[in-house]
Order: structure tokens, then C-alpha cells, then sequence
């Protein structure tokens, strides 16, 4: 057995690691979102979060095929694609605070930011015009440095497709397309910065069978009638990646 494939595989937590990860393929599945929310602060206490960051852009291809193609079907496919190109520029902006940066203020202000904007959407808020492209533009542009700085892609375009009046399977479609194109591009966009190794992609590689089947159950789970269960979960899930990711626990 090769020996990086050896250091990898004795990684301490690797089964945690696993675990996180078909829990994050469920989530993702059936929300659109959430995977990097819940696989983040679990792996990042036993893997660096560069590696950490890469290892799951990697394992993502699986949702290409597993849950991408149904969503493309259904997404606002000219705003998706202004949004991932807008991200795609700004994501090496994040990458590079990543690499040469402490990020533990800038998580606060995301967290603060998460918090609030999540607090206001359980009150019942929602923003009453079509969002133009200067409102996608701008909220693509601050997902690509904030993902790329954390890992984080999801926050920001989350509570910006949860905030509006498209329909929850559309909004769904749109964030998932969105997320998982860029979570793609991460780990191509670290490779030139320097900062990609050899045992992150390996053990992406591990990962990726895990993750998309447990992407496909989480699917299956998700029913476009039950609109106001899908708007709990995605609370939930926030919440929930908010507490965790708290620099409190680092």
C-alpha cells in the first residue's frame, strides 16, 4: 500500500471524519445546503482546515452526479451561472486570507452576520422584490472570499435564497447548483495557491463514495409539499452551525 495512502487512512478520527460526512451527504441531499456546515467543524478538530476544506471539495464531486442533474432542471439557470462566476473570481481573494491570515475575526463577523439575518427570517422577514444582478453579484462576490477564507460557502447565498419569494424547490435547486459548482472550483483554485496536498486528495477520494450515496438517500427524503418542514430543518441547520462554529470551541 502506498505510504501517503497509509498516513491517510491512520488519520486520528478518520471514522468521525466518515461519519460527519454521511451525515453532511443526508443534509445536502434533502436541504441543498448544510453539508460544509455540519462536516466543517467536526473535521477541522481532527484534520487541518486547509486540508480539511480541500478533502471536502474533492468528495463533492459525487453530487455532479447524484443530485445536480434534477436540480439543474429546476434552477433559475442564467442568475445561478452569473453567481458562480462572480464567485469564482472572488473565491481566491478568501483562499488567500486562508493562507496567509488569522480568520478568527472575520468568523466572528460571519457568525454575527448568520445570526442576525437568521433571527429576522424566523420573525417571518422576507424581501419583497425580484433580486437583480447587482443584488446576485453582490452577494456571490461575498460567499466566494468568505468561503474561501473558512470553508463556509454556504451561509451567506443560503439565507439570500431563504429570504426571498421563489418557491422552496427552486430555492432549494438554486443554492444546491450554486454550492456545489463552487465547492468544486475550491479545491483547483487551493492547488495554485499551493496549499493542496497530495493526502487531502486522497482522502477526498475516501470520502466521495460515502457522501454521494448518502446525498442520494437524503434526496429521496426531501418532498417539495412540505414547505414549511423544509424551512425548520434549514433553520435548524443553521443554528445549529452557528454554535458549532463558534471560535469558543477551537
Amino acid at each position: 500500500m502506498p505510504e501517503i495512502l497509509t498516513q491517510t487512512l491512520a488519520i486520528e478520527g478518520l471514522v468521525w471524519v466518515l461519519l460527519v460526512t454521511v451525515l453532511a451527504g443526508i443534509v445536502y441531499g434533502f436541504a441543498g445546503f448544510g453539508a460544509a456546515l455540519v462536516f466543517m467543524p467536526v473535521a477541522t478538530a481532527f484534520i487541518p482546515v486547509e486540508m480539511a476544506i480541500a478533502a471536502f471539495a474533492v468528495s463533492a464531486l459525487a453530487s455532479l452526479v447524484t443530485v445536480v442533474p434534477r436540480a439543474w432542471t429546476q434552477a433559475d439557470r442564467p442568475g445561478v451561472v452569473l453567481m458562480i462566476g462572480v464567485a469564482t473570481l472572488t473565491l481566491p481573494i478568501g483562499i488567500y486570507i486562508l493562507r496567509t491570515n488569522d480568520v478568527t475575526t472575520m468568523r466572528w463577523a460571519v457568525l454575527a452576520v448568520t445570526t442576525i439575518t437568521l433571527l429576522a427570517l424566523i420573525s417571518g422577514w422576507r424581501y419583497r422584490t425580484v433580486p437583480g444582478n447587482r443584488a446576485r453579484i453582490g452577494v456571490a462576490g461575498a460567499t466566494g472570499i468568505v468561503g474561501g477564507a473558512t470553508g463556509l460557502v454556504g451561509p451567506i447565498v443560503i439565507l439570500f435564497q431563504l429570504s426571498g419569494q421563489d418557491s422552496i424547490q427552486r430555492s432549494r435547486a438554486n443554492t444546491l447548483v450554486f454550492l456545489t459548482t463552487t465547492g468544486l472550483l475550491t479545491a483547483p483554485l487551493m492547488a495554485l495557491q499551493g496549499i493542496l496536498t497530495l493526502e487531502a486528495v486522497i482522502l477526498g477520494l475516501i470520502l466521495i463514495v460515502p457522501y454521494g450515496i448518502a446525498s442520494r438517500v437524503g434526496q429521496a427524503l426531501f418532498d417539495p409539499a412540505r414547505q414549511a418542514l423544509y424551512r425548520n430543518v434549514a433553520y435548524l441547520i443553521i443554528a445549529g452551525a452557528i454554535v458549532m462554529g463558534l471560535p469558543l470551541w477551537d
